[in-house]
């Protein structure tokens, strides 16, 4: 596609290749009664990520990946859509509705060109979709164009501590020391890997939110319990316990 940036099509082709490792983890999460968070499956009721009063609600999901969340947001009766990148990702979200028997609009598209027209969506989320493989210059507008008035933003990402601690190389753990400077965090390729992830600053994602319209209402920092356990090697439980990994941002368009 003309004009696709580079990172677009890198990470399709990433995920491509990588989905059918997600069918498993995908399969779990649509058959949990309840949801749990991030790479430690901190439960919904510790972490607190869903909003109240879904029912009715029209949902968008950026970087849906299997489309689990989607699953979650529709047994509280909201009316999501969800958005991925990788068309080898969306056929195992198909299957599973086909399982479970419970169907939503799958688009194949990038979050960085949401294919709707604005003020379309009451609630736009992303758990390590849009949230760290798209540039958030170009996704958290797009997010906030196809929001209504009032409508929420929520998202889940690294942490600012782990990305500076993480070494270089992809596949190892958070050390205790900083590996990179804060200031001018952005685009991120580990080495040993072909993909593109972004991780923007706190200060830089409050002045985008701000600039976008969005009112920032809470930064959830999220702590695994004692004795989690995650088959993603990002932090040991140890590191976890001490320093957030993980943070779950929640904003709100404004209706002036």
């Amino acid at each position: 596609m003309t004009g696709t940036p580079d990172h677009v099509l890198r990470n399709r082709a990433e995920w491509d290749q990588r989905a059918a490792d997600y069918a498993g983890p995908g399969l779990r999460n649509w058959a949990a009664a309840e949801p749990s968070w991030g790479v430690w499956g901190v439960a919904e009721e510790q972490a607190g990520v869903l909003p109240p009063g879904l029912a009715g609600a029209d949902s968008l999901e950026l970087g849906c990946g299997t489309g689990y969340v989607s699953a979650w947001l529709a047994r509280r009766g909201a009316r999501p859509v969800a958005l991925d990148n990788s068309a080898a990702q969306l056929a195992t979200a198909a299957a599973l509705q086909e399982r479970f028997g419970l169907r939503f609009p799958l688009i194949h598209a990038s979050a960085e060109q949401v294919p709707f027209a604005a003020a379309t969506f009451d609630l736009v989320i992303s758990e390590y979709g849009a949230s760290i493989w798209c540039d958030p210059y170009a996704w958290v507008p797009e997010a906030a164009r196809v929001l209504r008035p009032g409508g929420q933003l929520i998202f889940l990402v690294n942490s600012v501590p782990l990305i500076l601690t993480l070494p270089a190389e992809d596949g190892l753990p958070a050390t205790e020391s900083l590996q990179r400077p804060y200031f001018g965090m952005h685009r991120f390729q580990w080495l040993g890997t072909d993909s593109v992830e972004f991780h923007i600053g706190h200060g830089d994602m409050i002045r985008l939110l701000r600039g976008c319209g969005c009112e920032v209402e809470d930064l959830i920092e999220i702590r695994p319990p004692p004795g989690a356990t995650t088959e993603h090697p990002l932090a040991t439980l140890a590191w976890a316990r001490q320093w957030p990994c993980e943070e779950v941002w929640k904003a709100r368009r404004m209706r002036r």
